[in-house]
């Protein structure tokens, strides 16, 4: 496991976006940010599921975080510019922005993977991501310290059997936060990428449903490398491929 203690105000009077908040890592590292001071949008689908942990954060005690329903496969390039304009409104910037959003698609050989399944994994996990990353870009470099966080896959590293659509779309997610990162190189801003491995989520229990989940981490025991990489002591950190494990 990455070996990282946070301070409880790491994340103090800082504005974090997270996607796919509303359950899994996503919902873990919302809880994380709040709870070490970040105000947090919680960007997802799912309006039910993001207004839970709204609430379960309301609970803690933790700074009021904001719900966004967002739908990552069909929102329009103006949706995205709409939201960089609120955001922009309500905060003046963005301090972290925490790719977590994805879909597995279906695990099958690529000969027998349809076009629209293939297309419909890359449109959340890629498309969305560049479009949410380029329209937040500006906001981002108003921050004094801005963190942004790509979540990546063993398989978006080394290639395997079954794993086409998802696997490519994680090769591309390495790929654009090596982009980025060249482009904000000396910057206020930097971009890393972490792989979770085996985490207990409903898409990992979806990947391999013959395994035992017990056997796996939850989300909250994999939160050090999420802090470490939103908070000012990973200043100076880009480019760089971590493991959550």
């Amino acid at each position: 496991m990455f070996e990282y203690s946070a301070r409880p105000d790491l994340l103090k009077d800082r504005v974090i976006l997270v996607t796919g908040a509303g359950r899994g890592i996503g919902e873990a590292a919302a809880m994380a940010y709040a709870a070490h001071g970040a105000t947090v949008l919680l960007l997802g689908k799912n309006e039910d599921n993001l207004n839970a942990v709204y609430d379960q954060i309301e609970a803690a005690g933790h700074p009021q975080p904001v719900v966004i329903p967002f739908n990552l496969e069909t929102a329009l390039p103006h949706q995205y510019d709409e939201l960089a304009a609120t955001i922009e409104a309500e905060f003046g910037r963005l301090d972290g922005l925490l790719h977590n959003a994805a879909i597995l698609g279906p695990r099958t050989p690529l000969e027998q993977l349809s076009g629209d399944n293939f297309m419909r994994v890359m449109q959340i996990n890629v498309n969305a991501m560049f479009m949410l990353t380029s329209t937040l870009l500006p906001l981002l470099k108003l921050s004094e310290d801005a963190s942004v966080i790509f979540t990546s896959s063993s398989v978006g590293r080394q290639g395997r059997a079954y794993w086409g659509a998802y696997a490519t779309s994680k090769f591309a997610t390495e790929g654009l936060m090596q982009v980025l990162a060249d482009e904000v190189d000396g910057t206020q801003v930097r971009a890393n990428s972490v792989n979770p491995g085996a985490t207990r989520t409903g898409m990992r229990a979806q990947a391999y449903p013959g395994e035992n989940p017990a056997n796996n981490p939850l989300p909250e025991a994999i939160m050090p490398v999420y802090l470490y990489l939103m908070g000012p002591d990973s200043k100076g950190v880009n480019s760089q491929a971590f493991d959550a494990q």
